[in-house]
């Protein structure tokens, strides 16, 4: 009889060779949608808040109580009170409401007027185009917070106004956007088909050209949402927001920025402005590398 020498090579059962498959894609999958996925769970729980928020809330948000001014957090009072004696959680929940409505009124809004006047003025061409694209540029001449307080402060204190304004500011970014989106989709061979099908140019244009080229649009609101957050919590700190005694987040931070030994009245609202800008940005990265099939191979 031979020796055998050398090590043996023992087989890979089948069901290794899946668990082993499974886990890669699963490592795989989280590297490219793990921050998207917590975004998205981050982005869900406050749309719950906010859906629920009479509910869930244990105190009137605009009740006040002289007694209880300034508490620390505690039993009673989760996230303490501030200085009318109101429970800053109940108000943080309430102002769930104010803040993602306002944002996507503003963002929403303004992606379909700012889609709607570049993709027109792309697909027209001519005169309509300068007309659109000068007056786009007009806007963009200005920063954005600074033209929206102008136009608030104008327009005085309210949560309609604040979002006027905003909305003045808002679509240009859009409208250049879809403005280029729309030069390149212009250009394909699937539009000089539709011509020659004799299809009208509205037609066209918001049932061919603008669905192919949305892709971008979509990540832009993803990534907007959060930043229409922190602008309307910017004006609101600044005065040029809601009505008092309306709870939102960047009022409530202004009303505890000089209670620094109180710092439980705007820490809170902080945080929370802070979760659901993050929860928005990494979302709207995860969408942009499921949009773009160049990242699968990253």
């Amino acid at each position: 009889m031979s020796a055998v020498s050398g090590e043996q090579v023992r087989p890979v059962a089948v069901g290794e060779e899946e668990t082993s498959g499974a886990l890669s894609r699963g490592k795989r999958w989280r590297k490219r949608y793990g921050l998207a996925a917590a975004g998205a769970t981050i982005v869900a729980i406050w749309v719950f808040i906010a859906i629920f928020a009479p509910l869930i809330s244990p105190y009137d948000p605009t009740a006040v109580d002289v007694t209880q001014r300034l508490l620390a957090p505690s039993w009673k009072h989760w996230l303490g009170t501030d200085v009318l004696g109101r429970d800053v959680f109940s108000r943080l929940l309430y102002g769930t409401q104010v803040s993602l409505t306002a944002s996507f009124v503003v963002v929403i809004l303004g992606a379909a007027i700012g889609t709607i006047l570049g993709g027109t003025a792309a697909y027209a061409g001519g005169r309509i185009e300068q007309l659109i694209m000068r007056l786009t540029d007009l806007v963009l001449c200005f920063p954005p917070i600074i033209l929206a307080l102008a136009i608030a402060a104008a327009l005085g204190i309210g949560t309609m106004n604040t979002i006027i304004a905003m909305l003045v500011v808002w679509w240009p970014k859009f409208a250049r956007l879809a403005h280029s989106l729309v030069l390149v989709q212009r250009s394909q061979e699937y539009v000089e088909a539709a011509k020659s099908m004799g299809l009208k140019h509205k037609r066209i244009l918001l049932r061919h050209i603008i669905p192919n080229a949305v892709g971008p649009l979509i990540v832009l609101i993803t990534l907007d949402l959060g930043n229409a957050i922190m602008t309307f919590a910017g004006l609101s700190f600044l005065g040029l927001g809601v009505v008092p005694p309306t709870p939102e987040w960047g009022s409530m931070v202004a009303e505890g920025r000089e209670l620094v030994q109180q710092w439980w009245v705007a820490t809170f609202p902080g945080i929370a402005i802070l979760t659901i800008v993050l929860g928005f940005n990494f979302l709207g990265d995860g969408v942009r590398d499921w949009l773009d099939p160049r990242s699968a191979n990253r």
